[in-house]
């Protein structure tokens, strides 16, 4: 007996021995994982990557750009039922352990014991805690030592932070699939809603997803996403935080989630997007937009941005369809379902046609099947739509089908079964769509950009860089650099108005040679007719856009001084000193053209086009705006007798304020009787000028009310001729006037504003001079303090010499004195 007790007391012992040596390494071990251990601190500065986010003037979200989909969202934000649904899902005793759930692991313990060899996946025990050390801390690696360190981390996490900071944390840190990370990103992309709008059901499909998103995937795996969520219901109920009854109801629902697009959200607006971002990438870097935050205001109207949008393109439409029907966009086999051949090619989803596919055409009857949509998972829907073509729809084909020189007979050869189109829903006479039926389109060739903006502060309204993006990406309004022709005029006789000329001075319209240099041609400028008027006035120079009387209007002044005013008003900082560059030779860009004109029409004042109103970084705190005016007197806390506050504008003063109506007003001629008479029936005041380059290679039109300025331009990206009679005033001011008819539909008339010191003078336009009783045509000139109009002809450019032409100068009572000279003060 005593020898068996002996035993068992040196196993005793042994044991003893063994289990401390085993406690020491184990210790050890964990003590040495310790120190390895990352500063769990840090997470009180953590900065979570956060996608920024685009808004328009009012408000409507734009554009998001982002690595990581994600918005962040106080814990104090969240609704308590979406809080119970992730506990529920992942953690039920959060708010009662100290970072280790134990009863969890003995519980996942005999759970995974019981289903071993079953081959059912083992269940975790991880807590929330455990999973915010693992994301932000840790690694994915499946090891013990990992496990260990998650354990002890998340111990130290609890110690350290309130329940509602780890929570904080994780809700807004998780990956929950489609690209979105944190709740709040996921509940708007899911289900296009912010997360205290959720319901039951929605709550818990976005707590079920933490564990494999694509096992869970909307649209993929819909049943099993539909089976873990009710299961995340069913344990809502057995918690007690949903009744029995409400989650049943619940339970019954459908899924509901709708993706939504993560491009741009206003789809006219793809353009303006694009510059915006391209704006932000070069002020705040990759890191400041795809993961700062930045809540970005911008200048975009969205009304106006589809005006915009509209009359550009039906203008590039009804230009194209002119010339006629080029062709399908490809062909297709059209098969027993020939929806999934249509629906492998790409279409334009930024304009309102839809791509189709010609089934059949059997005498006047062509039958079409429109392309099929995908579900938010890419699969192709199974519903099939078909209509027809009537002639109607297509006569504009049929009448220059394949470039034909006359009219062809029918639609006979026009379209062919296979066929791959655009269409979109022909219409009555009365705007209403006819069931069924469609209108035949192409894509045109042609293209341009249109630019919308506040003239008092250079804040782009609307942009529209072409027919399509996703046709083309590239941005005519500010990266196409074009020859603007007439419509640089206005700034070489703001120029002349700004030294010395007048409206009234005369010029002389008349043959003009210039010397080009050794080795070069003679240049010989001429007028669009052809013909010459002889001496003239400014005005009817700019309202008639008479080269050659600009061209001696610049020789006049000199180049020098022009080059000056292209620099000051922005156009071009660098225009070579070639007489040349008087007709609008030197390339700019639309934008710029639209921020020159914007000098006139506010007075002169320095602009700088801007299409961020304001930029805030994820605290809410602006780091940018647009508007830098001065303003006194706005921090006053309460009234004491003191004046009102004011704004005050340090801007650069460019143009003198009387020099900029004087040619507001010579623009509203252009308008009124000039080259742009077709903007009348707008009928309200509108001053711009027309612009058209050699060969017709582009038409422009910048123009202005009194309180919005827009510009357009016209022409084939690889410039070439689009024939004859495609001016400026043809092509681009009708575009303009389409624009602006419904952009001031609802603003009164309002005429423009004339500074003090203005005299309004009542001349004869045709001379220039004082009116005399009985004249018939009469105008009311502006003149500057000083000035007024002609006593008799100061005719600039005439050397005695009127190139066998045989003008007469003595107009009807002007005396014979003619000089030449620089113009001066009359």
């Amino acid at each position: 007996m005593r020898l068996l007790l002996r035993f068992f007391g040196f196993l005793f012992a042994t044991a003893a021995i063994l289990g401390l040596v085993g406690a020491a390494g184990v210790t050890i071990f964990i003590w040495k994982l310790a120190q390895d251990l990352p500063d769990h601190a840090t997470l009180e500065k953590y900065e979570p990557p956060i996608m920024t986010r685009l808004h328009a003037v009012d408000g409507s979200l734009i554009a998001e750009y982002a690595n990581e989909r994600r918005l962040f969202l106080p814990i104090q934000a969240v609704p308590a039922q979406v809080i119970q649904a992730f506990m529920a899902a992942e953690d039920k005793n959060f708010f009662n352990h100290g970072g280790i759930d134990v009863t969890g692991i003995a519980r996942a313990v005999l759970t995974n014991l019981e289903n071993y060899g079953r081959g059912v996946r083992a269940q975790g025990a991880s807590t929330i805690t455990q999973q915010v050390a693992k994301n932000f801390l840790l690694t994915n690696e499946a090891s013990m030592d990992r496990k260990i360190k998650e354990a002890l981390l998340a111990v130290r996490i609890e110690q350290t932070f309130s329940k509602e900071k780890i929570l904080e944390l994780y809700l807004n840190e998780i990956y929950l699939g489609l690209g979105n990370y944190g709740i709040a990103a996921a509940s708007l992309n899911y289900f296009d809603k912010s997360v205290h709008e959720l319901t039951i059901e929605e709550a818990a499909y976005l707590a079920a997803l933490p564990k494999g998103p694509n096992n869970y995937h909307p649209f993929r795996k819909t049943q099993e996403a539909i089976g873990r969520r009710n299961w995340v219901i069913d344990r809502m109920v057995d918690n007690g935080w949903v009744s029995a009854e409400d989650g049943a109801t619940a339970k019954a629902k459908p899924l509901g989630v709708t993706a939504r697009a993560s491009q741009a959200h206003v789809y006219t607006a793809q353009y303006y997007a694009e510059e915006v971002r391209r704006v932000l990438y070069e002020k705040y870097g990759g890191n400041g937009l795809y993961d700062g935050g930045l809540s970005v205001r911008t200048a975009l109207d969205p009304k106006l941005q589809e005006m915009a949008k509209k009359a550009l393109s039906n203008g590039f439409v009804k230009f194209d369809e002119a010339r006629g029907w080029r062709g399908a966009v490809k062909t297709i086999e059209v098969g027993a379902d020939w929806g999934k051949a249509l629906a492998d090619v790409p279409a334009m989803h930024d304009i309102a046609w839809t791509l189709a596919v010609v089934l059949s055409v059997d005498g006047n009857n062509v039958q079409i099947g429109l392309q099929p949509g995908r579900d938010g998972a890419g699969a192709i829907l199974a519903e099939r739509v078909t209509g027809t073509i009537p002639a109607d729809g297509m006569k504009w084909a049929q009448r220059w089908a394949s470039g034909a020189e006359k009219p062809t007979d029918g639609r006979k050869g026009i379209l062919a079964a296979g066929d791959v189109v655009y269409v979109d829903p022909l219409k009555d006479k009365d705007g209403k769509e006819k069931p069924g039926e469609y209108r035949l389109h192409q894509p045109p060739e042609i293209s341009g950009a249109i630019c919308v903006m506040d003239p008092y502060t250079g804040r782009v309204l609307a942009l529209v860089g072409g027919f399509s993006y996703d046709q083309s990406e590239f941005n005519r309004a500010t990266q196409a650099l074009r020859q603007p022709g007439s419509s640089f005029k206005p700034f070489i006789y703001a120029a002349a108005l700004d030294n010395g000329y007048t409206p009234s001075s005369v010029v002389l319209d008349a043959p003009i040679e210039v010397a080009q240099g050794a080795g070069l041609d003679v240049w010989r400028p001429e007028n669009y007719s052809g013909e010459f008027y002889g001496p003239q006035t400014l005005r009817f120079g700019i309202e008639k856009s008479r080269n050659v009387m600009t061209v001696r209007l610049a020789q006049d002044m000199g180049m020098p001084i022009i080059s000056e005013y292209a620099r000051r008003f922005g156009v071009n900082d660098d225009l070579p000193p070639f007489l040349s560059m008087a007709l609008g030779a030197g390339e700019t860009t639309l934008l710029k053209m639209v921020a020159g004109y914007s000098m006139f029409a506010n007075g002169g004042k320095k602009v700088t086009p801007s299409l961020i109103d304001r930029v805030q970084d994820r605290y809410g705190r602006t780091v940018y705006k647009h508007d830098e005016r001065e303003c006194q007197g706005c921090r006053a806390t309460d009234w004491r007798g003191q004046q009102p506050p004011t704004l005050v504008d340090h801007r650069e003063q460019v143009l003198d304020p009387l020099t900029a109506y004087q040619i507001t007003s010579m623009m509203e001629g252009v308008v009124l009787r000039g080259t742009a008479t077709v903007l009348r029936q707008v009928g309200k005041p509108i001053a711009g000028k027309t612009g058209t380059t050699n060969d017709y290679k582009d038409a422009w039109f910048v123009g202005f009310s009194p309180d919005l300025a827009v510009g357009v331009y016209v022409g084939y990206d690889k410039p070439r001729a689009m024939g004859r009679g495609t001016t400026g005033g043809e092509l681009a001011a009708p575009i303009v006037g389409d624009f602006l008819k419904e952009a001031l539909a609802d603003k009164s008339p309002v005429p423009f504003r004339v500074p003090p010191g203005i005299k309004l003078v009542r001349i004869n336009p045709a001379t220039g001079m004082r009116a005399a009783p009985g004249d018939q045509k009469v105008i009311l000139e502006a003149f500057k303090p000083g000035t007024a109009p002609p006593d008799s002809y100061s005719i600039i450019g005439y050397g005695g010499d009127y190139g066998g032409q045989g003008y007469n100068v003595q107009q009807p009572g002007a005396p014979p004195g003619v000089r030449t000279g620089t113009g001066g003060l009359y």
